[in-house]
């Protein structure tokens, strides 16, 4: 499974993360890759909680696209 970041800057200079393949996995960053950094730390401690919680997780694998 790919995990997909789409990222935009919002109307006061934040930049919004979110990814799509994990529900609630939306951050803010001060910049887009910053917000990407953060999306990114998020989704694995997702996934590792998952994994700790003996769910299934997908394959991990990134892509990132600009909204």
């Amino acid at each position: 499974m790919n995990f997909t970041v789409e990222y935009e800057q919002e109307e006061d200079g934040r930049w919004l993360a979110e990814v799509k393949e994990l529900p609630g996995v939306m951050v803010y960053g001060k910049d887009a890759d910053d917000a990407m950094a953060h999306a990114q730390a998020l989704a694995l401690r997702v996934v590792a909680d998952r994994l700790d919680n003996g769910e299934a997780i997908p394959a991990l694998m990134f892509s990132f696209s600009l909204a």
